[in-house]
């Protein structure tokens, strides 16, 4: 079975917007949110939960609930260590070169824990205390731990259920909810970790994104995503308005849609994921969807691309190995430093990340030579096998045994 290239090449470029987003240089800002309000942390968690739905609902369909279950516990394990090891550089080498330097850049990312050393040690290792740019792994380990459950009541007894579960949360993480329960854990727990200091990522609303990349995944593991109703010529048009809309706007404004404290940037705001910027994402999704399959005949293949994307969590690690280095460094970005110094920058990061993907992706080669599919993210085997979405996944005894039946999608 061959591997998806055009998802593995969507997520190496995902990574690579992420890479120059996070880099501290001139060119930062100009394509963070290249195509609107969205920028690639939202593509990427999609689709990784896409392919976690794809290969682990395939995986319970073949194998059972229990099998489906001991895999993610083993990513989520995984993902933890390198979460755990990335913690751990953060806060002794990169922590230690920062106050050498007195590279305030770096220093100021660790202002909690070099006031807190020992709740922020623990408070990091109980994935309470992410610091900025260390907060993705933590919530994608969270949703890793959660997804059993979800994709067996899905696949059990529909979605329904699920989505209005979902769509609640996201509900109230547009509020103040979250804040709110966590200082009730606080006081009942007398922990020492501030809110402002758990993450930007409000987990309340990226779940979303989370569950309906699961159920799409689920779907097509079972073959049915193939299978769909066109999208009406009414929607798409409205879908390539907004989008166009949203594009402009982005470009003549900026990164915040109206200078100043106002209302509507809560609406586009990332880390709740506001509803405009909601709205952004579907469009987007659903262009996708629709010219899909006509871009992809039309679409040359990128090796790189698809060489980052298939070793996805590893090249994750290092652009925030790259970037803690970079800030350690030189420092946040300033108009002083030279254009060529950033251009160098960003073409030995992309080097050092095209360069891990492929060790990688050899070593994974020779340690498993006749796996070709593996589970999403892993090192060399992360997009499912094409043949699970081309022709669907029978629903087998083990499946039966622990559910009865597995109904359609709702």
């Amino acid at each position: 079975m061959n591997r998806l290239w055009d998802l593995d090449m969507l997520r190496g470029l995902m990574l690579i917007l992420m890479f120059v987003t996070h880099l501290p240089t001139r060119f930062s800002s100009m394509l963070s949110q290249p195509f609107g309000f969205v920028s690639a942390a939202e593509g990427f968690v999609m689709l990784s939960a896409f392919m976690a739905g794809m290969v682990y609902a395939g995986k319970g369909l073949r194998d059972g609930i229990p099998a489906m279950r001991n895999a993610f516990i083993a990513r989520a394990l995984k993902i933890y260590a390198c979460h755990a090891a990335l913690l751990l550089f953060l806060f002794s080498v990169m922590a230690t070169v920062g106050l050498l330097r007195d590279q305030r850049a770096l220093t100021d990312l660790l202002g909690f824990y070099l006031n807190n050393p020992l709740a922020g040690l623990w408070g990091g290792l109980l994935l309470i205390y992410n610091p900025p740019l260390l907060d993705i792994l933590p919530l994608y380990i969270m949703f890793m731990l959660l997804s059993p459950l979800i994709l067996e009541i899905g696949l059990r007894r529909g979605w329904q259920g699920i989505f209005a579960v979902s769509i609640a949360l996201w509900v109230m993480a547009q509020t103040r909810i979250s804040e709110t329960l966590y200082d009730v854990f606080v006081i009942l727990t007398d922990f020492q970790v501030p809110y402002r200091e758990t993450g930007s990522f409000e987990t309340y609303a990226w779940q979303f994104l989370w569950v309906l990349g699961l159920w799409m995944g689920a779907k097509m593991a079972k073959g049915e995503l193939k299978d769909r109703k066109p999208f009406p010529k009414a929607l798409i048009a409205v879908c390539l308005l907004y989008a166009a809309v949203m594009l402009i706007w982005r470009y003549v404004a900026g990164q915040v849609p109206i200078q100043g404290d106002s209302m509507i940037n809560h609406l586009f705001d990332k880390w709740h994921l506001g509803p405009f910027r909601l709205l952004n994402f579907f469009a987007m999704v659903i262009l996708i969807m629709h010219f899909g399959d006509a871009i992809k005949a039309r679409l040359p293949r990128i090796g790189a691309l698809e060489t980052m994307g298939a070793a996805s969590l590893p090249v994750f690690c290092a652009h925030l190995v790259v970037v803690l280095l970079v800030l350690s460094i030189y420092g946040g970005s300033t108009p002083e430093r030279g254009i060529m110094v950033d251009v160098m920058l960003m073409a030995g990061g992309l080097a050092i990340l095209y360069v891990v993907a492929v060790i990688t992706l050899m070593i994974d080669k020779e340690s498993n030579p006749k796996r070709r599919s593996g589970t999403p993210g892993s090192e060399g085997t992360g997009a499912a096998a094409s043949g699970a979405g081309a022709s669907g996944v029978k629903v087998t005894k083990p499946l039966a045994q622990v559910g009865g039946q597995v109904r359609g999608d709702h």
